[in-house]
């Protein structure tokens, strides 16, 4: 079943309940899924379609859920952006899409063709909303001109599953982002009835992720999808009191939160979490001292590790935390995998590891992306075709190295490349690098992940040589990079030094430049 499909079988089953609370904007599954008709059919006016990939550019919102809604109606993809990039990388992500609008309500987006803004909620039903002249009275109040209701006899989109649903941008190591294209059946298969996503009608979920991860996926189509009320953090940076009154005011239940987040909920306001039935947890490894704390406080509501790269949407495994996981020597589990994917713990060779041999994770299954946008030898490389179990298995390569117990509980150990997360983004270095080694002046660089107290990374480092006074002080180098890079890719510590330092084999010594830091 496709992801509007889902969402237009809950407004079918259950019409009068709330699907959408954003401050007071409360939208029944019913007026969700007309209005998201009605903003399809002036899309499809405008040149959406079945192959397109639609840049959306909104604050999290209603108009956000409506929009990319409406888009996958059309069966074309979204790609949602967020506001807060750096109009240079919104300039970049727009040239890869090559879309035939872009869905914003800013006047003035650089590198953007023709423009559709979102009608007002609760304007009137006029106009098709396209272009800088568009009639302030235009709307989205939906029409019953059809025999079923729908507005204006809009008839959805009805493909298959892997039809493209979205496109997830993530740090990319030419210094370009990367756009991992990933099809409905990804995204639907995370909520079936068997697994540990299966939320459902009662559910009530705080949708606080950036709209460009795939964890905002869990948050909004998690309950759009199975019945459940998702419910805006209007927030951009969110804190324990957010959490409190969206429990409070809203009863929401269930909560995601990068594991970074978790630590400083915890350190700040442990009784915060009260009120919740389940809260998720992950994006980097867990500091069991923080998990400890949190199960002891709050023994009643159900902590989970979500694990998964964003090439299989979301999260591959998730793992039902207990006191005795954080005694085990490499931590929290990243546990049993959701309902169509398989992971598998495979040798240098390609062969299959025996239970507690550490290999490389790779992901098999329905959640797979297509593959990267534009980039065929990049997908052929990361998605490769191994003979497992007897037939040809397509395959995702993490990158992540790992075990499968005598149980069938898989661990994590550690990375085979650079690639880290830092509080809950994935930093590729190489991006850093590409972006800083462009800058006038700079001779030479490498970006260094700053470890933490908790064995995890909580900063990331410029390091750079400079032609002479060019380049400017590390103050100018910062700010130059911020013109480039999204906010959490942006070095927290810049440093010129008179030399990068070598090791004996004559890469880099980057243990000596951590040991010099002065930021």
């Amino acid at each position: 079943m496709l992801i509007h499909q889902a969402v237009n079988r809950q407004a079918r089953l259950t019409p009068d309940a709330v699907a959408v609370v954003d401050g007071a904007t409360r939208l029944s599954y019913a007026a969700l899924d007309a209005l998201a008709d009605a903003w399809a059919e002036r899309l499809a006016r405008a040149g959406v379609g079945p192959g397109a990939l639609v840049p959306v550019l909104l604050p999290r919102s209603a108009a956000l859920y409506v929009s990319l809604l409406a888009v996958l109606k059309c069966g074309a993809g979204y790609a949602a952006l967020d506001p807060r990039w750096p109009d240079a990388r919104v300039e970049g992500v727009l040239r890869q899409l090559d879309a035939p609008v872009l869905v914003s309500d800013a006047r003035d987006t650089p590198g953007a063709g023709r423009v559709w803004h979102p009608p007002a909620l609760d304007a009137g039903d006029a106009g098709d909303g396209t272009g800088p002249d568009r009639p302030a009275g235009a709307g989205a109040t939906p029409r019953a001109d059809s025999a079923d209701g729908r507005a204006g006899g809009f008839t959805a989109y009805d493909g298959p599953g892997d039809t493209p649903a979205a496109v997830f941008f993530t740090s990319g190591t030419s210094g370009a982002p990367k756009g991992v294209v990933s099809p409905h059946a990804a995204t639907t298969r995370l909520f079936a009835a068997d697994g540990p996503l299966a939320f459902g009608p009662g559910t009530a979920m705080m949708q606080a992720a950036p709209a460009p991860w795939d964890a905002f996926s869990l948050e909004l189509w998690g309950m759009l999808t199975t019945g459940g009320t998702c419910v805006t953090a209007a927030e951009d940076y969110l804190l324990p009191d957010t959490l409190r009154r969206l429990i409070d005011t809203h009863g929401v239940d269930t909560a995601w939160l990068t594991a970074s987040l978790f630590n400083l909920f915890t350190e700040i306001d442990v009784e915060c979490f009260a009120g919740l039935r389940r809260l998720f947890i992950g994006g980097e490894r867990l500091s069991t001292a923080h998990v400890g704390r949190f199960l002891t406080r709050h023994p009643g509501i159900r902590l989970l590790n979500g694990y998964g790269p964003v090439e299989s949407c979301v999260f591959a495994t998730v793992h039902p935390i207990t006191p005795e996981d954080c005694d085990l020597p490499h931590g929290v589990p990243l546990g049993g995998e959701v309902p169509g994917t398989r992971v598998h713990v495979l040798d240098a060779e390609g062969g299959a590891c025996p239970a507690g041999a550490v290999g490389e994770l790779c992901i098999a299954g329905t959640g797979l992306a297509v593959g990267y946008l534009g980039d065929a030898a990049l997908t052929a490389a990361r998605f490769p075709e191994l003979a497992l179990e007897g037939r040809q298995l397509r395959l995702y390569r993490t990158g992540d190295r790992g075990f499968r117990d005598a149980e069938g509980v898989l661990h994590f150990t550690g990375r085979t490349d650079r690639q880290v997360k830092i509080r809950g983004h994935r930093i590729e270095p190489e991006e850093i690098e590409a972006h800083a080694g462009a800058l006038p002046g700079v001779a030479g660089c490498v970006a260094v992940p700053v470890p933490g107290e908790l064995g995890t990374y909580d900063r990331l480092a410029l390091f750079y040589t400079a032609d002479g006074d060019a380049a400017g002080p590390p103050e100018l180098v910062r700010r130059s990079l911020q013109h480039v890079l999204p906010p959490h890719a942006v070095p927290d510590i810049v440093q010129r030094v008179e030399r990068l330092p070598v090791t004996a084999n004559g890469k880099v010594d980057r243990s000596l430049l951590l040991a010099a830091l002065t930021g």
